[in-house]
């Protein structure tokens, strides 16, 4: 098995766990509460390497695993199907995938409202208002809502690259002297 097998493994059990979630959910009618407990689960991951380590460390046993992310999730207050869902991939000894999980819900809910998140870098971080007109441009141009998930990379020198789906638009100052830089070789 290599490594992309594996790869492919931990995607199919994280989008079938997504997919119970968002289905459990959707029917409730608590599509937001989902969200924004997601929100909260990220921050949480992102934050803390302790969680990431609960998460991915084999020497916790299931049953602390179970113990460690329940009580986690009821602090949390997250909604009884994520936090149902968290328990059970615990006793299963599932909860590595729990970051694809969050990331397929958000696709999820996503296609349900008709959005689309467009990944982008930028050298320094976006104001509010430049964030907001990258938003109405890019829903101008692709026809649906778009929501910007943004990061900085000063190695982009200046300008940003764009990800949507599976177009990216890279006006960064950095490709621009990788492309003068090969324009170059080619002539000396």
């Amino acid at each position: 098995m290599d490594v992309s097998d594996s790869a492919s493994i931990s995607s199919g059990i994280a989008e079938r766990y997504a997919t119970a979630v968002f289905g459990i959910v959707k029917e409730a009618g608590e599509l937001p509460t989902l969200e924004a407990n997601l929100d909260d689960l990220s921050a949480a991951l992102n934050d803390s390497a302790d969680l990431r380590d609960l998460l991915v460390n084999p020497v916790y046993s299931r049953d602390a695993q179970g113990a460690a992310i329940g009580s986690i999730a009821d602090k949390m207050g997250l909604m009884p199907a994520l936090n149902n869902a968290l328990r059970l991939m615990a006793s299963k000894r599932r909860l590595f995938v729990v970051p694809q999980m969050v990331t397929r819900l958000r696709e999820m809910i996503a296609t349900e409202k008709g959005e689309v998140t467009a990944e982008v870098t930028s050298a320094t971080a976006l104001t509010d208002a430049q964030t907001a007109q990258l938003a109405k441009t890019l829903s101008a141009n692709v026809g649906k809502d778009v929501k910007i998930n943004a990061t900085v990379d000063e190695s982009l020198i200046g300008g940003l690259v764009v990800k949507v789906g599976s177009k990216m638009i890279d006006t960064s100052i950095r490709s621009k002297l990788n492309s003068l830089q090969n324009a170059m070789k080619e002539v000396g």
